[in-house]
């Protein structure tokens, strides 16, 4: 169902997204050890708090960091993605993730599947 007036179909893209980030959560959870989400529910709620917090925080984070990244030719991003997923486990309940690397790796490889996932639905 097409949502047709003032910012529905945005609405709708924003929905879309959150279910392609729930299922790279949910497929990530599977690939790694360290990382354990209950169900969908608390991966749609993960999805969305992950998309608040690479909106607000991370791009406060990556300019305060800005002089470290440069050092390191961007791969301290790596270790600032590890940390926002590390936020979303503090704040959504029946996410789980335990260990450094589980963050660092877990949040590649989220963005690498959300990525894939992402492209492959046309924008609405």
């Amino acid at each position: 169902m097409l949502i047709k007036g003032e910012g529905g179909i945005v609405v709708q893209g924003m929905v879309v997204r959150w279910v392609l980030n729930a299922i790279a959560l949910l497929i990530t959870a599977a690939l790694f050890q360290g990382i354990e989400i209950a169900g969908f529910l608390s991966a749609f709620v993960a999805a969305i708090v992950w998309g608040i917090v690479n909106a607000v925080i991370r791009p406060i984070v990556l300019l305060l960091t800005l002089p470290l990244n440069l050092l390191t030719l961007g791969l301290f991003t790596l270790v600032i993605n590890g940390f926002m997923l590390k936020i979303v486990d503090a704040v959504v309940v029946g996410v789980t993730i335990q260990g450094f690397w589980s963050l660092i790796f877990g949040a590649l490889v989220l963005s690498i599947i959300s990525g894939i996932l992402s492209s492959l639905v046309r924008d609405i």
